[in-house]
């Protein structure tokens, strides 16, 4: 009679998943302030500031492994990732997209603060004097239609998915990651002709930090997008279970507009 009132116990009368101790929330804390710091670093010519950086990136991308490689698990093999439990992951999601919101909003914020009332520091001008501004309508423009272009084949995937076509799924999710990678090279190949650098003015500064850090969110994506095409290639997405692809298409759409307010108000209106 104990036995089975000790089972009874462990019986889940509930959809919800209770997760098990983990210790990646802390260690991807500690490595994204990390990454903060040594960032800082870096931009202020510290010795060894690179390094730092590059190695406190290193660890935040292991235990994003890691911690996506215990989630996937509960969702593929151990089969906690009920209706209930995606719906909640979904809030989760929209919230963290919100979260980014804000943050480039600081960003624009800055801009506009910058080139509405230039001061008289600048030259009381806007580009200021003695920065040569990109030409938006070159490798910008160029960018600007190929993420265009990934947002609708991350579309196409995800239509893919719903509707069990799993090589229509793979090819569009394939052509994604590529036009990631190519939007990523000309960003650098831009940065590397650019005459102005960070360290260069209000101007400089405002620039770089902002389509720097879209840079960054394009390279989260791209990672992200890259794990959902090994899934694919796994057979671990399906028609009902394929949250980790959804947020990530959710992720990918919101860098796209991220990227037409970039173009329209830095390269466009403020280059101008």
């Amino acid at each position: 009679m104990n036995s089975l009132f000790n089972v009874s116990k462990h019986i889940q009368r509930h959809p919800f998943h209770l997760v098990d101790p983990s210790p990646w929330p802390f260690v991807s804390s500690l490595c994204a302030f990390s990454c903060a710091v040594s960032g800082v670093m870096y931009m202020h010519a510290y010795i060894e500031g690179s390094f730092t950086l590059l190695l406190s990136f290193s660890f935040l991308i292991i235990s994003m492994f890691v911690w996506w490689r215990d989630v996937i698990r509960e969702s593929t093999f151990e089969g906690h990732h009920t209706g209930i439990v995606q719906q909640g992951l979904r809030y989760g999601v929209i919230l963290f997209i919100i979260s980014e919101v804000l943050f480039f909003f600081a960003f624009f914020w800055a801009f506009f603060h910058s080139s509405l009332a230039p001061t008289i520091e600048i030259g009381s001008i806007w580009p200021p004097r003695g920065i040569h501004v990109l030409n938006p309508w070159e490798i910008p423009f160029l960018n600007t239609l190929i993420l265009l272009l990934s947002g609708c084949t991350v579309t196409w995937c995800h239509h893919s998915i719903v509707s069990s076509s799993r090589i229509q799924a793979v090819i569009s999710l394939l052509i994604t990651i590529i036009l990631a990678i190519i939007f990523t090279s000309f960003q650098g190949y831009e940065y590397n002709m650019a005459d102005f650098r960070l360290s260069d003015g209000i101007y400089g500064s405002t620039f770089y930090m902002a389509t720097g850090f879209h840079g960054f969110h394009v390279l989260v994506g791209t990672i992200s997008l890259t794990i959902c095409l090994l899934r694919l290639f796994k057979y671990e997405l399906t028609k009902q279970h394929h949250f980790g692809f959804e947020s990530s298409a959710w992720y990918w759409h919101f860098v796209d507009v991220v990227w037409l307010f970039l173009f329209v108000s830095i390269y466009w209106w403020g280059g101008s």
